[in-house]
């Protein structure tokens, strides 16, 4: 049986070295309740939700999400990051034609922004890196820019309702951005050109709510203590025995038949 130990962490430092690392200069947390987001849908889907007497939300995922930095003028070292959301919202669908829902997927679009600092810089960098396959051409040089990061939970599908364009809270035509190829090929290329501007008999609002981190980082160099080389400790279990020997080391779920109750969860 191979023994199971951590890398120890020697009690004294060996010398100081210089690391390159991604630094968080600032950052923020938001909870954001989206109220009445549309949902824009395939032309077969659409067909769907025009015959539609009621709707019911399912679950919603992120799909993509695009960032844009911009220098805040005026105000050195500080910079707006533009943040869209995509997300697929998940919905059932009663129709006058049947009882039974019909499931469909739909397209929601959320932007923010928020100002953060990322200190000033602005020299090129160049490495000796190269890209496979690519007549060991280099890579081409980066900027010490900052660059956001965005962190997001699987959204929180809290409502749904079926409403005539224009009467909900909405109207058609209020985006413009151009899809990205991979939310396109999300929905299969099912997603008409003309998808934010098409005029619909009736639409879909959902609300959604999202937990988000937002970080603005730089690549800088940073002076760290060193401990010694982490050599790994443990051997690699390549055990192939037999698997019900090995499905009896595994503890009874006793939590998957008797579920703990609130006091157990939060203590």
């Amino acid at each position: 049986m191979p023994e199971n130990k951590s890398c120890q962490i020697p009690s004294k430092v060996r010398e100081a070295v210089c690391i390159d690392a991604d630094r968080v200069y600032d950052s923020c947390a938001d909870k954001d309740c989206l109220a009445d987001l549309r949902v824009y849908f395939g032309d077969e889907a659409q067909e769907i939700i025009d015959d539609a007497i009621n709707v019911r939300v399912r679950n919603a995922e992120v799909l993509n999400c695009l960032i844009d930095v911009e220098k805040v003028p005026f105000n050195n070292g500080c910079y707006t990051v533009d943040i869209t959301f995509f997300f697929r919202v998940n919905l059932d669908v009663f129709t006058r034609s049947g009882t039974n829902p019909v499931g469909i997927s739909g397209l929601s679009v959320f932007s923010k922004k928020c100002v953060l600092y990322g200190s000033e810089g602005s020299v090129k960098v160049f490495s000796s890196e190269f890209t496979a396959d690519a007549n060991d051409d280099q890579l081409l040089s980066t900027s010490t820019n900052p660059r956001a990061k965005v962190q997001v939970a699987e959204p929180v599908a809290l409502d749904a309702k079926l409403c005539r364009t224009c009467e909900c809270s909405f109207c058609a035509g209020d985006i413009n951005i151009t899809l990205p190829r991979s939310i396109r090929c999300a929905f299969n290329d099912s997603l008409p050109a003309n998808l934010f501007a098409r005029q619909c008999e009736k639409s879909v609002a959902v609300t959604l709510g999202i937990f988000t981190i937002v970080q603005l980082e730089r690549d800088v160099q940073m002076l760290i203590p060193a401990y010694d080389f982490c050599i790994p400790k443990k051997e690699c279990n390549c055990n192939t025995d037999d698997p019900c020997d090995a499905f009896r080391k595994i503890c009874f779920p006793v939590d998957e038949f008797f579920p703990p109750n609130q006091d157990n969860i939060n203590s």
